[in-house]
């Protein structure tokens, strides 16, 4: 049964006052559900305007395919959807691995939208790291999203844990890197070769055996940050195929932190943020110290 709106109003008051006992967090799920129905038409946008007579309808919860356990589903409107990628969980499908992708299963959510939607791969984070991803679920907003990253104007923050202690508190490794050969990727010292590939870094906390660092790419080339640090002399925790020889966590120690983009259709700035596996900030206490912001 609907509601018949009695003066001019934006859905989004038009909502608080219907389910008022309802957070400001659950109204935008129904929106973004597409649990809401204005004059029958499903209505996603909280600033759309009604006008008397318009009827607005809330349907129940339509029935999602559930994520895969451990892939978090952090926001999701009609255009993106931000989720939070385990470690061991590939983005999209290989010759070897076709089913068990971040990309099928949110292929899976998306249909069960009401009506049913696409999702769209924008950028990948490496099978072994964790953190979060950006989809599109449309061509534009696709296009949209990855000229941002061509442009490097997305805000990419990493958390990793690196071998041995940094003789600086921070620092920046410009280089240029090859692919080498399948799954590889090199430094080359060439200067026609390869792409350039700018990683930030300062220490948050270190220890004898390894530091925990905050990474931030001004590039976003394949392996980056493991070539990087690897060059340095200081691997990532847990990432043997680039030289290191220590696994504390069993899995490698990387973590896509932060993500931030202006929205493909409404042009806001969104930032999305992720806590650390627990683990990673659990360098032995007797020889880790912090260091001081410089």
């Amino acid at each position: 049964m609907g509601y018949t709106v009695p003066a001019r109003i934006s859905l989004g008051e038009c909502l608080a006052r219907l389910h008022a006992e309802a957070s400001g967090r659950t109204r935008k799920q129904m929106l973004a559900g597409g649990r809401v129905r204005v004059n029958g038409a499903i209505t996603r946008r909280a600033d759309t305007p009604l006008a008397a007579g318009d009827v607005v309808e809330v349907g129940a919860r339509a029935p999602r395919a559930p994520l895969l356990p451990g892939l978090a589903l952090v926001y999701e409107d009609d255009d993106v959807i931000i989720v939070d990628k385990p470690a061991g969980l590939l983005t999209i499908a290989t010759e070897r691995e076709r089913e068990r992708t971040a990309y099928t299963h949110l292929m899976a959510h998306a249909r069960a939208r009401r009506p049913p939607a696409r999702v769209f791969v924008v950028h990948r984070l490496d099978r072994l790291a964790s953190g979060l991803l950006v989809f599109a679920t449309s061509p534009g907003a696709k296009r949209t999203l990855q000229a941002q990253f061509a442009a490097h104007t997305v805000e990419r923050t990493y958390l990793a844990v690196v071998e041995g202690a940094l003789a600086r508190p921070q620092g920046t490794i410009m280089s240029r890197l090859l692919d080498d050969a399948p799954g590889r990727v090199r430094e080359t010292h060439r200067p026609r070769a390869g792409r350039a590939a700018v990683t930030r870094w300062r220490v948050l906390r270190a220890g004898t055996r390894h530091t925990l660092v905050e990474v931030r790419l001004e590039t976003g080339r394949r392996n980056q940050i493991r070539v990087h640090f690897a060059g340095l002399g200081h691997p990532v925790a847990g990432d043997a195929a680039y030289g290191s020889r220590t696994d504390p966590f069993g899995r490698l120690a990387l973590h896509a932190h932060v993500l931030g983009f202006d929205h493909p259709r409404s042009g806001a700035r969104l930032r999305f943020a992720s806590k650390a596996p627990s683990a990673f900030a659990k360098l032995p206490a007797e020889t880790s110290r912090k260091r001081p912001p410089s």
